[in-house]
């Protein structure tokens, strides 16, 4: 099993947020977001009150064939670790 976390953040970007949590895992950069739109995560956001396209904040259990087992949309962090391992033991 592997963990990967993907954002639209540049590497810099990224290597200071993997430093500063102490990620034990890899993060790859999607900047030009081609990923999360074939993932059906880049979505309209109100911020502030305007709308704006972000990234949904999603986790996807896939296993070995590539399939997507199971989706946690609108992820929040509190609890989510649990939610995820409870899901693997499934």
């Amino acid at each position: 099993m592997a963990v990967v976390g993907i954002s639209p953040d540049t590497p810099a970007a990224q290597a200071k947020f993997k430093e500063k949590y102490s990620l034990p895992f890899a993060l790859l950069c999607d900047v030009d977001k081609k990923v999360a739109e074939a993932y059906g995560v880049l979505q309209e956001k109100n911020m502030y009150g305007k709308m704006v396209l972000g990234i949904e904040r999603t986790t996807f259990l896939i296993d070995g064939a590539g399939k997507i087992q199971k989706i946690f949309p609108k992820v929040k962090v509190d609890g989510h670790v649990e939610e995820v391992l409870a899901a693997l033991k499934e």
